[in-house]
Order: C-alpha cells, then sequence, then structure tokens
C-alpha cells in the first residue's frame, strides 16, 4: 500500500528541498501544504484533513521561526510550535501513522563545552527553543510512533536565510561585523531533506535525533567562507563578540549537536559544512 504523506510547511527551506526529493520515495504519495492549504493550530481542520486524504504519515516542516520576533510574539510562536504538532501527532496517532518532527539546537542553553547529545537536559533560553521543546514533548506524547529531528543553522537555495543574506550584504557594504562566539554547525536543507528520505525509507525508530552537516564554525567562520565561494572581496568582515551585537532572543554560544546516533540507526554518511556550502553558492551564483 503507497503511504500517504502529509507535508506541512511545503513553501519554506526544507519543505521545498523535500518537494525536490519526493520522487526517490516511489512507494509514497505526497501531500503538499502550507498555511493556505492548510491551518495546522486549527484542531478540527487537521482532524478532518488527516482523516479524509487517509494521510499515513506526516512531516511537519511548519514552525515560528523569527527567533527574534518570537519575543514579542509568544502566543502565536506557541500556536505554531508547541500546539499545532500536538494537534498533528494526535490525529496522526489516531490512524496508526508515524510522524517527524523537525526541531532545534535552540532547546539546548549553548553552555556545553562538547556536543550536545539527545540525552543532554534541555534548557532552552527563548521563547523560539521554549516553544520547539514543548513541540517535542506534545509530539512524542500524542504520537509515541515518532522521529524529532533537531537542527541548526539550516540554509538552502529557497526562502531567506543567512547564506543570502551574507550575499547580498557582501555585495553592497564596503565591511560587515559578524558575531565569532557562537560556535555551531552550518546545515544545508538539502542534506537533511535527504535525511529524511532516508528515515522514512528504513522506516520510523522513534526517538529523538541530531542533524547537522559534519564540522563546526563561528558565524565569522561561515560568512568568511561565504565570502570565499562567491568571490566577494570588496567587503571587509570584522569580528566582534555578542554582546557587542545584542538581539532580543538569547542564542547559545555553542550549539554543536553530536549526530552519532542518526547516523549508526540510519547508516548516514553526512557531507562536511563547507563542501555542502559550495554546492548551494554555486546553485545560487547560477541564478
Amino acid at each position: 500500500m503507497k503511504e500517504k504523506i502529509l507535508l506541512t510547511g511545503c513553501n519554506g527551506q526544507l519543505g521545498s528541498e523535500l518537494r525536490k526529493q519526493q520522487a526517490s520515495l516511489p512507494n509514497a504519495e505526497w501531500i503538499c501544504t502550507d498555511v493556505d492549504e492548510l491551518d495546522i493550530t486549527d484542531h478540527s481542520a487537521v482532524f478532518r484533513f488527516v482523516e479524509e486524504m487517509g494521510i499515513t504519515g506526516i512531516v511537519n516542516c511548519a514552525a515560528y521561526t523569527a527567533v527574534d520576533k518570537a519575543e514579542m510574539n509568544l502566543g502565536l510562536c506557541e500556536r505554531l510550535n508547541a500546539v499545532a504538532p500536538a494537534y498533528l501527532a494526535s490525529a496522526i496517532n489516531k490512524r496508526g501513522g508515524w510522524m517527524i518532527q523537525i526541531s532545534t539546537d535552540y532547546v539546548f542553553d549553548g553552555n556545553a563545552s562538547v556536543p550536545y547529545t539527545e540525552d543532554m537536559t534541555t534548557c532552552p533560553n527563548s521563547v523560539y527553543g521554549r516553544t520547539k521543546r514543548q513541540g517535542e514533548v506534545a509530539v512524542l506524547d500524542h504520537c509515541p510512533n515518532s522521529v524529532i529531528i533537531r537542527t541548526a543553522w539550516l540554509y538552502s537555495t529557497f526562502g531567506s536565510n543567512f547564506v543570502k543574506t551574507m550575499m547580498r550584504l557582501g555585495n553592497e557594504r564596503e565591511s560587515l561585523n559578524v558575531v565569532f562566539d557562537q560556535i555551531g554547525s552550518p546545515t544545508y536543507a538539502r542534506d537533511l531533506a535527504t535525511a529524511i528520505i532516508t528515515v522514512i525509507r528504513e522506516g520510523i525508530k522513534p526517538g529523538i535525533y541530531h542533524f547537522t552537516n559534519e564540522g563546526v564554525a563561528s558565524w565569522y567562520d561561515f560568512t568568511h567562507a561565504i565570502f570565499e565561494m562567491a568571490n566577494i572581496k570588496n567587503c571587509a568582515l570584522h569580528p566582534i563578540r555578542s554582546k557587542d551585537y545584542p538581539t532580543p532572543a538569547k542564542r547559545p554560544a555553542f550549539s554543536v549537536l553530536d549526530k552519532a546516533k542518526i547516523k549508526q540507526t540510519y547508516d548516514l554518511q553526512i557531507p562536511h559544512w563547507r563542501d555542502s556550502l559550495a554546492e548551494c553558492i554555486d546553485k545560487l551564483l547560477e541564478q
């Protein structure tokens, strides 16, 4: 029997990458939705849609991701990041199906000095991080046959993201200040989409997993690589401390995620962030 997979947030970075790869699961029919097709914060609409469309699995890429704006929009952030995932999980569990929920490194406080494993204590210090953690708990509570994938520093050729912003600013400005004391792992949404396809193909093994590209960087390192690969030479890049660039939401200073679990469970080979960044920038420069 063909899987009928509901993809929410299909017009975002990750949703768009999944749509490009959906043909690699020939035994699945994808039902792609964004807010215009399905309001996932509407309980009755979610249950009706999942039942009437005969959905057997859900990949939830929809989220409130404006980290700084979230500090002033708690209600909307909670509805999208915590309440809606609970509705989706309940609806698919009622049909005996499965769910993949995308989460974030922001569930951690960033005070660690070694990569975060899935079983380390969460301690979000932003509205975005708290609501995403609430979403994780809700999904696992309402649909035990679920996979949570935490990721970080996501970029792609689709939508708005750090890579596109730095390329634009690098071509517009004579100089740019970028923080050097926040450390993480850039993640090409295409690679995450490939991993999600693998999880579906190999079968849901419930629990929390971490996925980013290999390697680590600061935002300054990341920007330096973007400038190098995009051949941006007329913008001077200056490293600054986070305290010199205050934001409404506190960012994790160290949010490197340990990926051993997902690599071992699903036999994944994950590219280094510089290799994937080079591919993405090549595509952006061709557009």
